[in-house]
């Protein structure tokens, strides 16, 4: 799921759905797209499958006939031993059930739907209803653990931000593939929007990825990021550059986030405003639980924000 108030000119503009198709992507790795394009998932949610004979799929998307037939068309013939969900959006999660009831594979995630953090006073979760709650994996996996099939094998790296649960997953061999779903995407930034997603957590993640020589990035939406830790390098300094126009819009006089909203986001569809705003809130959790910034209360849509003494 993208921030699609922040896109930035990194579309691929060679990537094409081909929707209910499998089209092969790597050497033993084929991609099938979800026909759900909209706002925040582009042409649509990508699925995929490693492996020859035996094979992982790879967020096997949401509950949609279409794509589950065109899944097991592609997989017919063909051995079935993991299921592998990179986060609980709905876009991503729910088939998984399906599949496993079809073909008896192992579901491997980080763990079931939860929020960064709990929710405050008052406070309602605009993105509850795009969660699968009722998720669970047969095996929680931590970060650094494989997960091994027949001529394949893959390292979970944990990369909370997007949603405290958000996993990549690297696969073993020369080609230095990571499955990066919604963390890193070629045709736009990532949506952080607290309480799902925690900036501080997606900073992090970002980080723990540069340190890194993956080659290509796979994405759940979009095309392959390629030079992923120059792209990598991009989107950290376009994070600090939102971060810093926050900053100078309260030392300007704004005090609550769609006085900031407009002001930053000016080029930006107005329909688009209600994703920026959080995206807002999420650098201005960082920036109160840092000391930068001062608010009454934990921060929230609306809430008063203040420089810190000597900020």
């Amino acid at each position: 799921m993208s921030d699609d108030s922040e896109n930035r000119p990194h579309f691929d503009l060679d990537f094409r759905p081909a929707h209910g198709e499998s089209v092969p992507v790597a050497p033993n790795v084929e991609r099938i797209t979800v026909n759900n394009p909209g706002p925040f998932t582009f042409h649509g949610t990508n699925s995929y499958i490693v492996g020859d004979r035996s094979v992982a799929v790879i967020d096997p998307g949401p509950e949609d006939d279409a794509h589950f037939s065109a899944l097991m068309a592609a997989l017919a013939g063909r051995e079935v031993t993991h299921i592998l969900v990179s986060h609980t959006h709905r876009d991503h999660a729910p088939l998984a059930r399906r599949l496993k009831a079809e073909t008896g594979a192992l579901i491997v995630a980080e763990g079931p739907h939860r929020a960064s953090r709990e929710l405050h006073a008052g406070e309602t979760n605009p993105f509850a209803e795009s969660s699968d709650t009722g998720f669970s994996p047969d095996r929680a996996i931590r970060h650094g653990e494989k997960v091994e099939g027949d001529g394949w094998a893959m390292t979970a790296l944990l990369t909370p931000g997007h949603t405290a649960n958000h996993a990549a997953f690297a696969l073993d061999g020369p080609e230095g593939i990571l499955f990066s779903a919604d963390h890193v995407m070629a045709w736009a930034t990532t949506i952080v929007a607290p309480p799902d997603g925690s900036m501080a957590d997606y900073m992090a993640s970002l980080d723990m990825l540069l340190l890194r020589d993956d080659r290509l990035y796979l994405p759940g939406h979009g095309g392959p990021v390629r030079q992923p830790s120059a792209f990598l390098r991009g989107l950290r300094t376009h994070r600090r550059m939102r971060e810093r126009a926050v900053r100078e819009r309260i030392r300007a006089g704004d005090r609550k986030i769609p006085d900031m909203v407009r002001a930053i986001y000016r080029d930006t569809d107005p329909r688009l405003h209600g994703a920026a705003a959080l995206s807002v809130l999420a650098h201005l959790e960082d920036l109160v639980a840092r000391g930068d910034v001062v608010t009454e209360g934990p921060p929230a849509l609306g809430g008063l924000y203040f420089p810190a003494a000597g900020g």
